[in-house]
Parts: C-alpha cells; sequence; structure tokens
C-alpha cells in the first residue's frame, strides 16, 4: 500500500500556513507591510534563511510582492467585485439601490448576531472606536457627507470581520466601493430631510450597545430597523422629489400661458 513514513514540517511550511491563515481570516489585508525581516523571523521563532524560503514561497503563489527599497506587503488579492462604470450605474438606478439596502440588510444582521457571539473584546473594541469616531464627525458644526459616509461604511465592514467567517468577510471586501458609494449616495438623499442625521447615528448606537452587551438578537434586530429605515427614507425623498418634480413643471407650463 502505497504509505509514506511522516516527514517533520518544514519551518518554512509552517511559516506558510500561518500567514496564509491571517490572510484568510481578514487580520493580514491586501496592503499589508510585514515586519521587516530580522523582526519577522525572531516573532515566527525561525531562521532567517527559512523566512526567506517562506516568503519565495507565498511570493510565487501571489500572496505577498517585495517592493524595491520597502518591504514584503500582502498582495491586492481582493480586487473590487464591481467596475467603477457599474458602481455608478448601481448608484443612479432606484431599483439597485433597494437592492443594494435589502441585501445589506440580510448579510450584515447574520454578521451582526455571529459578532456578538463570536467576536473578540478586541473585535467589539474595534467597532466602538469606529462608533466614536462616527459621534466626534457628527459633533462638527458642518457636516462632511464623504468622510461620514467612510466611517459609516467602516462600522459596518467592522462588524462584518468580527462575525469571523472568512467567506463573508471577503465577500463583503471585495464589494466595498459599492458599499462606500452606495452609502455616500443613501446619505446624499437621505440627509434633505432634517432631523436624519440624528436619526442615523442613534441608529448606529443602538447596533454598538447590543454588539458590546454581546445580545446577538438585539445586534441583528439593530442592523434590521437601521436598514428599514434607511430604506423608507430613500423611498420617502424620492417621492418627494417627483413631486416636487411635477409641480415645477406644473409652474413651467403655467408661467408660458
Amino acid at each position: 500500500m502505497p504509505f509514506k513514513p511522516i516527514q517533520p514540517e518544514k519551518l518554512s511550511h509552517g511559516v506558510v500556513r500561518q500567514i496564509e491563515e491571517l490572510v484568510l481570516r481578514g487580520v493580514l489585508r491586501p496592503g499589508d507591510r510585514l515586519p521587516p525581516e530580522r523582526e519577522l523571523a525572531e516573532r515566527l521563532g525561525v531562521s532567517r534563511p527559512s523566512l526567506r524560503e517562506a516568503l519565495a514561497e507565498l511570493q510565487t503563489r501571489g500572496l505577498v510582492e517585495t517592493r524595491a527599497g520597502a518591504g514584503v506587503y500582502i498582495s491586492e488579492v481582493i480586487g473590487s467585485a464591481f467596475s467603477p462604470a457599474l458602481v455608478r450605474l448601481f448608484a443612479s438606478h432606484e431599483e439597485a439601490v433597494s437592492d443594494m439596502v435589502a441585501f445589506r440588510r440580510d448579510i450584515e444582521g447574520l454578521a451582526a448576531e455571529r459578532a456578538a457571539r463570536l467576536g473578540s473584546d478586541s473585535d467589539l473594541a474595534v467597532i466602538d472606536a469606529v462608533f466614536k469616531r462616527m459621534e466626534a464627525a457628527q459633533s462638527r458644526p458642518a457636516a462632511n457627507a464623504e468622510s461620514e459616509a467612510g466611517l459609516d461604511a467602516e462600522f459596518h465592514l467592522a462588524i462584518v470581520e468580527a462575525s469571523h467567517n472568512v467567506v463573508m468577510l471577503h465577500m463583503m471586501r471585495s464589494i466595498y466601493d459599492l458599499l462606500r458609494e452606495g452609502v455616500f449616495y443613501n446619505r446624499q438623499v437621505m440627509f434633505r430631510q432634517r432631523t436624519t442625521r440624528a436619526s442615523v447615528l442613534e441608529q448606529h448606537r443602538a447596533i454598538n450597545e447590543a454588539l458590546q452587551a454581546r445580545d446577538p438578537e438585539a445586534a441583528r434586530a439593530a442592523v434590521a430597523a437601521h436598514l428599514d429605515y434607511v430604506q423608507a427614507a430613500l423611498s420617502d425623498q424620492r417621492q418627494a422629489d417627483r413631486h416636487e418634480e411635477i409641480a415645477q413643471r406644473r409652474l413651467s407650463r403655467e408661467t408660458r400661458r
């Protein structure tokens, strides 16, 4: 029978597996710079030749890249799931925007439930820190829609990261551009209503508090309530825009008479 003696694993193979796992779990992200060779070898407890062999293998697999004079970086292995043209197309069509919000409601609700159960203390601390930055941005006299949209997307992605589901994590990261643009578009439309900005912050507060309390059901419900609000606010604003457009047309016709 084709059995062979078990050979001890080479140190370089152990290094490869550890870095692969960190990339898979999202701990190491595309563009992250690895520590300098001497430091990394010491932290991993391997010789520098073993580390170089591992890095060469990872580079062959397309997971890391060496930049002359800059070091070793995690490769851009994720990329965007949608082209810039398709992102813009999504943002300009009501049905697509509605579908995006519905998709987020399902996926992020599940992610919040998992994060409340499975997230580490450091995961929840990251979410809380992002929320505090959202509070600080809200307290500024002048709103910066693009900056606040970035924080909004970062908050929701931090929840997905805390869910510890690698498929969900990489899928949501791959559509980050669409999420960021979608959040920006949503806020541009919604913030024509005077009370929306404060309401949205309070909804994020409810999500954060449920997560910090490690209450899975409350976390999922808070995400659902937030995105239901977003969906309803967008619908109301679009309807108001249509009524205003009709009124403007009537006024224009009457003026021409």
